[in-house]
């Protein structure tokens, strides 16, 4: 018998509104019940769980259980934000999922080297896209132990 998990907060650090509706739909075809927040760029993603500013009321911005993050972003891009996040002991231990378009090893041995849990290139195709976040979800969510927020 499987036991009752809570659904755990996404967050998703996504500065492209296209790719954020097409995570958003894809989770909702995923029938995946976690919400899912949504931060632009990674000064925001460091406000957001930091609590800082817009992001101060734990109501409405909860401690995520995983970070989605985007590598290409304006002000912070994701390598600086995961870079920052894993050498904060309150932050390093949010599992974090690069979605990017990146094709550059670089960023894959980069990514990994900094302690990213899983480095995905986005589908271009949303068949795709939803098959994807469908075993992302299964896995993260169903299967894999993650650490308890704050």
């Amino acid at each position: 018998m499987e036991k009752y998990r809570k659904p755990i907060d996404i967050l998703l650090a996504e500065d492209d509104e296209d790719d954020y509706l097409l995570i958003s739909e894809a989770l909702k075809e995923s029938r995946l019940a976690n919400k899912m927040h949504w931060v632009k760029d990674g000064e925001e993603l460091m406000d957001y769980l930091h609590r800082r500013g817009n992001f101060a009321d734990p109501e409405r911005s909860p401690f995520p259980g995983i970070i989605l993050l985007d590598l290409n972003m304006p002000r912070k891009d994701g390598r600086e934000a995961l870079k920052e996040i894993k050498t904060d002991p309150a932050l390093r231990k949010i599992p974090i999922i690069i979605l990017t378009t990146s094709k550059a090893e670089e960023d894959i041995l980069r990514s990994y080297d900094l302690g990213v849990n899983s480095f995905i290139r986005k589908p271009v195709q949303f068949e795709d896209f939803v098959e994807m976040v469908k075993i992302l979800g299964r896995y993260w969510f169903e299967i894999v132990e993650l650490p308890g927020g704050h």
